[in-house]
This record gives structure tokens, sequence and C-alpha cells, in this order.
């Protein structure tokens, strides 16, 4: 179908759900930001696997980016099971990866059926495997679901009232509705974002399935960590001890490694999200307590809090942004493949070169790709 435009009604239909691939390339927590703030997306699903023999690269960021940006996070696994062991197998595969990958307890990973080892079953082979993928998953801890095209629904398996993630094209005026008895419906498969490269699957929600059942995987270690997580949770933000000094700090940090978000300045405090190497971070104060150095970063709702490494080694964790990598530009170059080359979205790298994807670039020029 043809793409849906940015100028659109917007209350022509709800984005309430958008789900992303290696295929969207590297998102950053800005971009998952402006689909909240301008489209109202409430939620993300994350592919994070396919049959036995293939993990998403970009899951971890993935996930770890749209939690940063308040969304709920879900997963899906692309399936070619055609009998019930297979079905295990790949349910079995599916949940260490997103294990790996970060993805909440709590969460949905649907099992994604349209592949063409599938479309030469019966409906009821269908069923069966459909089955033990899902019940294999919970074990886990997901909650599963089906994703699946609205033909596929109607002929190749049974996908009952209250469940199921229904695939129907094309697009439909305001007023009118489909699918409204499953889960979710995935109404285009190439809407485009203000600040984000290329077509994405947008769907709208009708129950509450992919935004309830997450929580954390932290397990305080006594009853005033309970505590004081429950309260964290609950405001998304901590206040500093009172014999720490908070100062100003305006920076921005790129990630040397993993490091955990979190609810306040301390190792107790929940975890927001894991924030993979790369991650670029902007704070906004800095503490040294308890042994290590934190940095705030300002969130929509609140604050996240990183160590920047301990105090007797301080910015092990992080490398200043001060320091930047050049590319120079060479003939037959594009702002898509140098993004591309460098795991960068086309607005990201032209907007830290104070450009737009419009902007044209000559062969010699420098960019700055880190």
């Amino acid at each position: 179908m043809a793409a849906l435009f940015l100028g659109m009604n917007a209350n022509a239909a709800r984005m309430d759900m958008v789900d992303v691939s290696n295929n969207n390339g590297y998102m950053s927590t800005a971009e998952y930001v402006s689909m909240r703030n301008e489209f109202g997306v409430k939620a993300l699903t994350v592919k994070i696997s396919e049959g036995t023999t293939f993990k998403d690269g970009y899951a971890a960021s993935n996930i770890a980016n749209g939690q940063a940006a308040g969304l709920y996070v879900n997963g899906y696994h692309f399936a070619h099971y055609k009998t019930k062991a297979q079905a295990i197998a790949e349910a079995d595969y599916a949940g260490q990866a997103a294990k790996a990958a970060g993805l909440p307890v709590g969460a949905v990973l649907a099992t994604d059926v349209e592949a063409k080892e599938q479309g030469i079953l019966s409906q009821a082979t269908n069923d069966r495997n459909n089955a033990a993928f899902m019940k294999e998953i919970q074990k886990f801890g997901y909650r599963a679901d089906i994703y699946t095209s609205g033909s596929w629904a109607n002929n190749k398996m049974t996908i009952k009232g209250k469940t199921g993630w229904v695939a129907g094209y094309p697009f439909v005026p305001a007023g009118k509705q489909w699918y409204t008895n499953n889960n979710a419906w995935q109404w285009s498969g190439s809407a485009h974002f203000r600040i984000s490269y290329g077509g994405f699957d947008v769907s709208q929600l009708y129950t509450d399935y992919y935004t309830a059942g997450q929580k954390s995987t932290v397990k305080p270690t006594n009853k005033d960590a309970v505590k004081a997580n429950n309260q964290e949770a609950n405001k998304n933000t901590s206040k500093p001890s009172n014999s720490a000094k908070w100062v100003k700090e305006s920076k921005t940090y790129a990630l040397k490694t993993a490091v955990k978000l979190r609810t306040g300045a301390s190792t107790a405090s929940s975890v927001i999200a894991i924030l993979p190497a790369g991650t670029t971070v902007k704070t906004d104060q800095a503490i040294i307590q308890n042994g290590y150095r934190w940095v705030r970063q300002p969130r929509f709702n609140g604050y996240g809090y990183l160590a920047t490494g301990p105090v007797s080694n301080t910015l092990e964790y992080v490398k200043s942004g001060a320091a930047h990598t050049y590319y120079t530009v060479k003939s037959g170059d594009s702002w898509w493949s140098i993004a591309q080359h460098n795991g960068l979205s086309m607005t990201t790298l032209a907007s830290q070169n104070s450009k737009t994807i419009y902007t044209t670039i000559y062969p010699g020029q420098r960019l700055v790709v880190r």
C-alpha cells in the first residue's frame, strides 16, 4: 500500500504500537520518544529471533532504547515450524534469545505465523503447533500471542476473540474498525515518522494485552530495598541522599559498555533499562556516593541514573562526548550508506552534523559519525 504520510489526520487511526526489526536498522531513544510524543505510540514490539538459527542483532538496543523512551516493550519470533516438536524447539530458542536481549518478564513474546511452511499445513496442524509454541514460551515468564494476516486468521488457524494480533490492509477510513475482537490490528506496514527513515508496521490496540503484565526482574535483597523500589517505581525518580551533593553537569557521554539505567543513584534501585554499548546519554547532574560516580539523565517522566564507573576509576564505563570520529564523504556515498555503515539512522547522522537528510553532501566533506 502507499506510505502513510505525516500530514494525515491524527484522528484517522491510532498508532498505539509499532514493531521493529533489523530491517529498520539502529533506532535511537530519541526516535522512540518522537513516536510516543507526536503520534501517541504506547508500545513497541521487537523482533527477537527466527526459526532456530537467527537472533536479531538489534533486539537488545531496541528493547533498551524503547524502555528508555517510556514505551511498553514486547517481542515476536518469526516462525518456521511445521511440527509440534519444531514449535517447542523454536519457542526455547526464542525464549533464550529474549532473555539475553533483555526482554522484561511479563512482556508478550508473540509467534509470527506467516511463512510458507505454515501455508501448506492444515488449520488443525497450525493450531496444534501454535498452541505448543505458546505453552512453551510461557515457561520463560513471557505471555503468548499469535501474529498473522487477516486471511490466515480466517483460514489457516484459529484466532479466538480477545486474542491475536492481526494484520489487515489497506487502511480504512475513520469510523470503521477491523479486528476489534482481537488484541491488536496492524493496519499499515509502511508508516513514516518525522525523524525516522523507512516504513514501519503500526497497529491499533483494542485491549491492554500489549501494555500490561511487565514487571521488574530486579530482586531486592531486603525489606528496605523493597520499600524504596516501590516508591521509586511509582515516581520513576528518586531523591538523592541529603549527605551527598549533586553538581550541575551538562554533558553527553557514549557508553563503552552496557550500563544499567536505574530509578535512583544506588545499585539497589530498580533497573529501567540496560543501555547497550554505544548508546549516547545526555546528563544534567552528577554525584559521587556509595563508591560510584553517578550521573542523572532527564527523562520524559522523571530521571534515570547510571554509574559512570567506580570512584577509584571514574568514567570507566563511558567516554566523554568531546571527541568525535569523522568520516570523509566519497563519490557515490549517501546519507543512507554512511548511516548504515556506522550503525546510525539517517536522521541521527544528519542532526549530529547540524544538517537534515535533504542536505546535499559532497566528496571530501567530513561528517561526525561518533
